[in-house]
């Protein structure tokens, strides 16, 4: 098992916005972490990388947690954040090998495995260009090939095809479905309910804070009675129980 999060109780200062949040993200497995503004999925995922500190509860990876092993917890793990995070005085190459550093990557291995990732994404030409040059679209495809360069066993995606258009999609969801199949587990945070259906093996609902269900599409629909439902029926009956 990768991810276990057990009792999670926590929030900014001493609201407590998560209340007693537990799931897990297992290993070769896409899991949908589905909700409403506010439910609570980006401040879970602060706790997970470990911007936000749990008031009450435990987060695990591979066994590890942050407190524990700081070092084995945070290279375990790979975050594609929703608004790309890049220093403005860095280029593109600059970018990938201060990552590199970071996760004490081999840089002949990793450079291989990125230039795969940057032609795929159409940003091998451009390694020497500055963020200020790049589009939100190119910004995001920076962040996901620092990520998916990595080995982690975790990779932690919030919104992440906001910007991209219809092939970097495409692309992103090949990505994905090769590290599943190579042993990773992925936690994905969408309001894409059509792709998260068709992509996601199972699902976490937050609502207000608290983990209204988890499972597979069969097990919600039989969570809500509604056989014949789709995830986007799914997610709108949640929405009323609000």
């Amino acid at each position: 098992m990768s991810l276990e999060i057990n009792q999670l109780t926590g929030g900014y200062a001493h609201v407590p916005v998560l209340q007693e949040v537990s799931f897990t993200v297992p290993n070769q497995q896409v899991v949908g972490l589905i909700g409403l503004n506010g439910a609570g999925k980006s401040t879970t995922i602060k706790h997970i990388i470990g911007l936000l500190m749990p008031q009450k509860g435990t987060i695990t990876l591979n066994g590890v947690t942050l407190q524990s092993n700081p070092d084995q917890y945070r290279q375990s793990m790979a975050y594609v954040p929703e608004t790309p995070v890049l220093y403005p005085e860095l280029t593109l190459r600059e970018h990938l090998e201060l990552a590199m550093m970071a996760y004490d990557l081999d840089f002949e291995k990793t450079w291989a495995k990125a230039m795969v990732l940057l032609k795929k994404f159409r940003l091998d030409n451009k390694l020497d260009w500055f963020p200020v040059h790049f589009s939100k679209g190119m910004r995001q495809k920076v962040m996901i090939v620092n990520a998916f360069m990595t080995d982690a066993d975790l990779f932690i995606i919030d919104e992440p095809f906001t910007g991209l258009d219809p092939l970097a999609i495409h692309d992103l969801l090949d990505i994905i479905a090769d590290k599943k199949a190579a042993g990773a587990a992925i936690l994905m945070s969408t309001h894409i309910l059509a792709t998260a259906q068709q992509y996601a093996d199972s699902f976490v609902l937050l609502n207000q804070g608290k983990v209204r269900t988890t499972g597979t599409l069969e097990e919600l629909k039989a969570e809500f009675n509604m056989a014949d439902a789709n995830l986007d029926d799914i997610y709108l009956q949640m929405t009323k129980e609000g």
